[in-house]
């Protein structure tokens, strides 16, 4: 069978690694951070589903367009995350626990403009909490 130049690079491009989304460096207390920032309708909704994991010290920024109570479940998320909510300043308003493969809202506990999503656990092993500051944080989204 001769398979032509043009379908073997369409297989190929379907088969490599996902793309990633670009990356900025945050700073949380004694903290810093790799996250990919997603801040389209399309790269939110997407997340971090399908992934099979993430670095110790990355997570995904998720940056919207104005501040309003959010909500975030885990369907198609293998990955065990804990998510925290910011407002438009970058203070954490809560941080949350979340469960993989389902649809369990997690909500904000008031109007958020960003949600970082990490590792589970990983707030709590770097002794943020609530009321402390994000440092790096892009502007709002345009979409």
């Amino acid at each position: 069978m001769k398979w032509s130049p043009l379908l073997a690079s369409f297989l190929a491009l379907g088969c490599g690694p996902k793309t990633l989304l670009p990356t900025t460096t945050l700073s949380l207390g004694e903290a810093s951070i790799t996250v990919e920032v997603a801040d389209t309708p399309s790269e939110r909704h997407n997340g971090l589903m399908f992934r099979e994991a993430i670095g110790a010290d990355a997570g995904m920024l998720f940056v919207y367009p104005d501040p309003q109570p959010r909500s975030f479940w885990m369907e198609n998320t293998t990955i065990p995350l804990s998510i925290a909510y910011l407002d438009a300043q970058g203070v954490i308003l809560n941080i949350e626990d979340m469960r993989p493969l389902t649809r369990d809202g997690v909500r904000s506990s008031g109007p958020a403009l960003y949600a970082l999503e990490m590792n589970r656990g990983w707030f709590e092993s770097n002794q943020i909490k609530p009321g402390q500051t994000v440092a790096g944080l892009p502007g709002p989204s345009k979409e």
